[in-house]
């Protein structure tokens, strides 16, 4: 830090002056408390939401039930989420997230780390153990998005007809993954696409791991090896 050059009396005061108590301390932005507990409030309802949504379902559970659980007041859920569909929208895309920051998936570290690994065999690892997590939060809430779509337009309309994000994500990691040296060269990246789609699905996730028991560890084991000997050569 550059000094700041002045007279050399800048330590003595005058018996008239008030010392300054901020002097030599670097100005700083005090913590915002009131954001902070709104913070923490917001994720103890969607965390009561997730729980209940999952155990009973999404129309059966109230909100009345979900600010008993989260331990506010119903008129907090209220003013925070409005109704029980917006409510029902954040705990879906906190559990795709993992968090509540507004940050896409292709911008996510995990995601970026894995496309910037130097060969196609390190890339899969590095994608599947990131879509591990992912999955592990948002594919037990599959079903429930399913069933409440079909018994409520409105919910329906929060995920609307057109290019699933979910295969745009692949998409974007497959062209990076073909431009590898050790990708199959017979593969473009639509075909890797449509690999990485299928193979790293909710619904193929559940099949193993709610379904047939299989530890998240042995889902993700198995896919990386499925998913290197489709897409990548010999040579890593």
């Amino acid at each position: 830090m550059d000094a700041v050059k002045g007279s050399g009396n800048e330590n003595v005061r005058r018996p008239d002056e008030t010392p300054d108590k901020t002097a030599g301390k670097r100005p700083g932005k005090r913590p915002d408390k009131r954001a902070e507990r709104s913070r923490r409030t917001r994720e103890k309802i969607v965390g009561a939401a997730r729980d209940l949504f999952l155990a009973q379902g999404y129309g059966a559970t109230s909100l009345q039930e979900v600010a008993d659980r989260a331990g506010v007041a119903v008129q907090t859920v209220y003013f925070v989420f409005r109704n029980k569909r917006a409510l029902f929208k954040d705990v879906v895309d906190t559990s795709i997230a993992g968090d509540a920051e507004p940050v896409a998936t292709m911008d996510r570290e995990w995601f970026r780390s894995a496309c910037a690994e130097p060969t196609a065999a390190g890339q899969l690892r590095a994608h599947v153990r990131g879509a591990r997590d992912v999955l592990g939060r948002v594919a037990p809430i599959m079903p429930l998005i399913a069933a409440a779509a079909a018994t409520d337009p409105e919910i329906a309309a929060q995920w609307p007809d057109g290019p699933d994000p979910r295969y745009t994500v692949q998409y974007a990691a497959a062209k990076a993954l073909t431009s590898k040296p050790d990708a199959r060269p017979d593969i473009d990246p639509a075909r890797a696409a449509d690999l990485l789609y299928g193979m790293l699905s909710p619904e193929l996730y559940l099949i193993f791991v709610r379904d047939r028991g299989w530890s998240p560890e042995a889902w993700e084991e198995w896919v990386c090896a499925a998913l290197t000997a489709q897409l990548c050569t010999d040579r890593e």
